[in-house]
């Protein structure tokens, strides 16, 4: 059963109907100059309008995150499902750097260009290509260059052809496999590369959740997508990336344009030690798309920081126990909890602790028992793993045949309410 609660204040103090599913009363935070951190009974002032309302972008789909809190700091229309042209070949990536991670692959395995690599993704296709040579055999090294620097089509087909026998089976088997191991629920992959496919769909807000995880997964290989060219079969060509040349700090990620999608971007930056990631899509203009990302994510830059909502192992909030020696386990992370906010004003948050309950015992410190949200707006701004700060023995007999009859009855009433 899920159940939200409160942070900061035990169970008993809160609202709590674990009938409904969901159900608990939210701290609101306000977060101001001084990074404090406090439950606020009366509204909040919120931000400034120029934060608020400050961007009013041209994309029908976008977001922008900070990468390491994952503060989502402007969205609009993020979980639109869409083609993602070449962006999509950020999965293809992200499959071929976990295989080598785990030592499945290696940079120097070489793969073949079969025909089909060289038809439908090389120089007699007229799209993007690296100019691999019909029936070479190239580095997995040298394929990554031309995939990532060059958005190579025929350098994502002879991956996948290379590692998983077709395209077919790597997008079906290999990308979707691993979409969801990372918790991209709603994306679907007809082939490795982004070309026009029915089954093609990813949203904005899944494509800045992959980029922030292979940035941080993969701190070498991501300074591939920095690289400003790279040179194949004696052709040389320019990173599509209009960030790399425009925007200080920048250093990837993907662009990418299909007739059915638009053109979009994934683009990330570093300034003053912050990383944010922006992705669009659906524009209708090349120049539109590389104006809307470095506007984002100069407006992020200039209008928020990073805050603490909660420093390493402060209590974040308490989780119901069932069958222990007592009621409730006291939650917290071991890392700070952070989210970027306005630089100008107070803003209001809440959040909530959410996790399936109650937590039976025993409970062992260090334990994972769920994640703190924090929402800003309708938005959830951010949300982080907690565990159990304290051990929780198994309570006596009757505490537990209480709490058994407890939940029985708790769960009667919840199929009842149901079934209204």
């Amino acid at each position: 059963m899920a159940f939200e609660t409160s942070v900061s204040r035990k169970p008993d103090a809160a609202a709590v109907f674990p009938w409904r599913g969901l159900a608990a009363a939210a701290l609101a935070l306000a977060v101001g100059w001084g990074g404090i951190v406090y439950a606020a009974n009366n509204s909040v002032q919120g931000a400034k309008k120029e934060v608020e309302n400050g961007f009013d972008g041209d994309a029908p789909t976008a977001i922008l995150i900070e990468a390491a809190s994952g503060s989502v700091l402007f969205e609009k229309n993020a979980d639109e499902l869409r083609a993602p042209s070449s962006m999509m070949k950020l999965m293809t990536a992200e499959v071929v750097f976990n295989a080598i991670k785990k030592g499945d692959v290696k940079l120097t395995d070489e793969y073949r260009i079969s025909e089909n690599a060289w038809r439908r993704g090389g120089a007699p296709a007229g799209g993007s290509t690296m100019f691999a040579i019909l029936n070479s055999k190239v580095s997995v090294d040298d394929l990554l260059h031309g995939a990532i620097i060059q958005s190579g089509n025929d350098a994502c087909i002879a991956l996948a052809e290379g590692m998983a026998g077709n395209e077919r089976i790597f997008a079906a088997d290999f990308m979707t496999k691993r979409a969801r191991e990372l918790g991209l629920m709603r994306s679907t992959f007809g082939n490795s590369n982004g070309l026009p496919d029915p089954a093609n769909k990813m949203t904005v807000r899944e494509l800045s959740v992959l980029a922030r995880y292979v940035i941080k997964t993969y701190p070498e290989m991501y300074k591939l997508f920095g690289e400003k060219e790279f040179t194949w079969n004696k052709i040389r060509q320019q990173n599509r990336n209009p960030l790399l040349n425009s925007l200080t700090g920048a250093d990837g990620l993907k662009t990418g344009y299909t007739k059915d999608g638009g053109y979009g971007m994934v683009g990330s930056a570093v300034q003053n030690d912050t990383r944010l990631i922006v992705v669009v899509n659906g524009l209708e203009d090349p120049d539109d798309r590389a104006t809307e990302a470095k506007k984002m994510l100069e407006w992020g830059f200039r209008n928020f920081e990073t805050r603490t909502l909660f420093a390493a192992d402060q209590p974040v909030g308490y989780a119901k126990v069932f069958g222990g020696d007592s009621r409730s386990v006291k939650l917290a992370s071991p890392q700070p909890i952070k989210v970027m906010v306005p630089k100008n004003g107070s803003e209001k948050l809440i959040a909530r602790v959410v996790y399936n309950g109650p937590v039976r015992a025993p409970v062992q410190p260090g334990q994972p028992v769920g994640i703190v949200r924090v929402w800003r707006g309708a938005h959830i701004a951010m949300e982080a793993p907690v565990y159990a700060a304290e051990a929780v023995g198994t309570g006596s007999t009757m505490r537990r045949a209480i709490d058994g009859a407890s939940e029985l009855v708790i769960g009667m009433f919840r199929a009842s309410a149901e079934k209204l």
